[in-house]
């Protein structure tokens, strides 16, 4: 996704469940809970996309942070300039309703109105 929104001209963002362990990120910017990061090639350096982890350095108010993010604290992932994107559920669902994508609006609590998510397919 990260790669696709970055060669269609959008920036990737994710939505980050910030309570999770290992979470890594500035605390003053989390909200409810959450916070949205910016992982485009120019807003996010050294960015390594594991299967594991997000990780890259950012500033955040114009001070640097090493970021770390554990891939079951990722929520979602988005374009910011079009709204489209997943929401990955977590949880005890069964595996095959795990993968299926679902629409924002089933989890608004999630993620902050403006921008609207979509299902890509």
């Amino acid at each position: 996704m990260h790669e696709w929104m970055g060669d269609n001209g959008n920036t990737p963002h994710i939505v980050v469940d910030a309570a999770v362990d290992g979470v890594s990120v500035p605390r003053e910017h989390v909200k409810d809970g959450k916070i949205i990061l910016n992982i485009s090639e120019t807003a996010a350096h050294n960015l390594k996309l594991t299967n594991d982890a997000v990780s890259f350095r950012a500033r955040f108010s114009g001070v640097p942070f090493d970021v770390w993010v554990p891939m079951r604290s990722v929520l979602g992932v988005y374009a910011r300039e079009t709204g489209q994107g997943m929401i990955f559920s977590h949880g005890s669902e069964t595996s095959d309703s795990a993968d299926r994508p679902v629409h924002a609006r089933e989890d608004t609590e999630a993620t902050r109105s403006p921008p609207h998510l979509k299902v890509v397919k």
